[in-house]
């Protein structure tokens, strides 16, 4: 009899051990950790601003439309967004937590250089997976399926350009003192001249929101445009620390090229969309949304910011105005500096202005106003954080920022500002991502 209960009880124990799980409970810090590997990454492989926006609007839409296909609640992009189809439906069981943050991870992996680096994270993430006991079956399914949407998003995102915008013809410098030229201390060339050229993701096309046109140059003191940089000028001569702060919080500019003596090196940065993918984990975490509504939160901040750069980069290369710095140094004072390093493209408008103005109102749509938060997107570089109480003041603030670096005029800033906001809008009423339609009022009126 006692050897009888004893194998009953082996039996129950082996089972125990033995036992599997078709569903594991993925939370949202999966894809937040997730989205900070690929923000690295873009960091560590220099992307540019435009290509950077492009790498997380696709990573967080293949995420977002496997998610979405089993929540009555959210609403697939299919037929929103230009181009896209319906993602396939699973033959098999899957576990569709799981295949999202695989297909995030898949899409980020096609996207970037340093595969080894997302590679290396999927491979660990999928060994807890088993560790955490999920059905060998049902990870098998999920991991084919997410490759399957993978191979669906990227046959849609082939056909919008950026592959053969990569062979077109180099930008070619003007040289009537009005237009662009490269600035010190890299004389970079034109980063990303036909950006335009890419397809949009909900506006109807680059030139849809096309701002008023910059003031016209002349040089001639007292003139508006001397005026304006007179402004840019006298405003970096007398910065007060907060200023300083302010542009540094908010200079994002992925390589700076630092020069000391005989040596030169470079410092990474996060791009401007990198910060207010930032900005969208903290909004997300201090909501205590979930999985979906996380993913949603990307998509539409990412989405924002990548038709908001193909916008901006029409109109810079449109207006194709000469920086502050080539101006100042040639009719106002040579020996003058800009406090942030100028990027290598034309300054009208501001890009940084246009898609801040784009991504305060995506995540205003969501989250509502008033909405305070510390940003802490930049402390891992060393910077110090910032408070806010709503997405609108925080880019009021970053639009700011690019007067008090010295690298745009006031119009551009303003202007951008305008451009980027009516973008946005124009973004969140063109998609609904969840059946209610009601959302939160934007009180944002430049």
């Amino acid at each position: 009899m006692f050897k009888k209960y004893f194998l009953i009880l082996v039996m129950i124990v082996a089972v125990s051990c033995n036992e599997t799980r078709q569903n594991v409970s993925i939370e949202a810090d999966k894809l937040h950790d997730s989205m900070q590997l690929l923000s690295d990454v873009i960091v560590h492989d220099i992307f540019s601003p435009p290509v950077a926006s492009r790498i997380y609007a696709y990573a967080s839409i293949t995420a977002y439309e496997i998610l979405a296909q089993n929540d009555a609640n959210y609403l697939s992009l299919a037929g929103q967004l230009h181009g896209l189809e319906s993602i396939p439906e699973p033959a098999e069981v899957v576990d569709y937590e799981v295949a999202a943050i695989e297909g995030f991870l898949l899409a980020s992996r096609k996207l970037i250089f340093s595969e080894d680096k997302i590679e290396a994270y999927r491979q660990q993430w999928h060994q807890e997976l088993l560790d955490m006991g999920l059905d060998q079956a049902v990870y098998d399914n999920s991991m084919a399926y997410a490759q399957q949407v993978v191979d669906h998003i990227f046959v849609w995102a082939d056909k919008d350009n950026y592959k053969e915008t990569r062979t077109f013809q180099k930008y070619t410098l003007s040289d009537d003192p009005d237009k662009w030229q490269p600035t010190p201390p890299a004389y970079m060339e034109a980063i990303e001249p036909h950006w335009n050229k890419i397809r949009p993701f909900v506006i109807d096309s680059a030139s849809q929101f096309k701002p008023e046109p910059p003031t016209a140059y002349d040089m001639a003191e007292g003139s508006p445009f001397y005026k304006e940089a007179y402004e840019v000028y006298e405003t970096g001569k007398n910065l007060n620390a907060e200023r300083k702060e302010i542009a540094s919080f908010w200079d994002c500019n992925p390589y700076v090229m630092n020069i000391h003596g005989h040596v030169m090196f470079a410092t990474k940065k996060i791009t401007p969309g990198g910060h207010w993918i930032g900005i969208a984990k903290i909004a997300s975490q201090l909501s205590g949304a979930g999985l979906i509504k996380s993913a949603q939160t990307y998509t539409l901040t990412s989405i924002a910011l990548a038709d908001g750069f193909i916008s901006c980069w029409d109109e810079k290369y449109r207006s194709n105005l000469v920086r502050p710095e080539t101006v100042i140094n040639k009719f106002i004072d040579e020996d003058w500096t800009p406090l942030l390093q100028t990027p290598p493209f034309p300054e009208y408008s501001s890009g940084h202005s246009v898609i801040s103005g784009a991504a305060g109102i995506a995540l205003t749509s969501i989250y509502g106003e008033p909405f305070h938060f510390v940003d802490s997107t930049e402390a891992k570089y060393g910077l110090a954080v910032r408070e806010f109480d709503s997405f609108i003041e925080a880019s009021d603030e970053a639009a700011m920022s690019r007067l008090y670096g010295g690298i745009h005029y006031m119009p551009a800033i303003k202007n951008g500002v305008k451009q980027g906001r009516t973008l946005g809008r124009f973004v969140v009423n063109n998609i609904q991502m969840t059946k209610s339609k009601e959302k939160p009022k934007v009180t944002a009126s430049k």
